[in-house]
């Protein structure tokens, strides 16, 4: 029996969308407002979701507590209130969309929660209310 757990967290970082190869009209017409020299922010929502069979002795395939506290201590210390861009390590070097900020977590997330018994089954980013992104590794 699979057993699927999602704990929703919260984040606010600020990051630009620019091709340091292109023209500041190419990156004005691909990225639009994204493109903007002093950056932009976001409100992210982060949903991790887990997948598991429940414990014998607890009926748990993850403690929800723990892993809030996991995604608090091993993502959100490290891009709440950051500069995507500049900031956090895992994105140095990488354009810092939705799609590849999305992978960057799950990789920095994996190897803890698997060490914890369990695996990760999916992950949802809400950029905006309207945009979002879905990894399944």
């Amino acid at each position: 029996m699979m057993v699927y757990l999602t704990r929703v967290e919260h984040f606010n970082a600020a990051h630009k969308l620019y091709n340091e190869h292109w023209t500041e009209e190419q990156n004005k017409e691909v990225f639009g407002k994204c493109a903007n020299t002093n950056w932009h922010g976001h409100n992210y929502e982060l949903h991790v979701t887990v997948k598991g069979v429940p414990s014998v002795d607890t009926g748990f395939i993850f403690n929800a507590k723990e892993l809030g506290v996991l995604i608090k201590e091993i993502i959100i210390e490290q891009v709440d209130h950051r500069n995507l861009n500049m900031d956090v390590a895992f994105m140095k070097g990488k354009f810092t969309s939705a799609e590849n900020l999305i992978v960057g977590i799950w990789n920095e997330l994996q190897p803890h929660v698997e060490a914890r018994g369990a695996q990760l089954h999916k992950m949802k980013l809400n950029e905006t209310p309207n945009i979002y992104v879905e990894y399944y590794g």
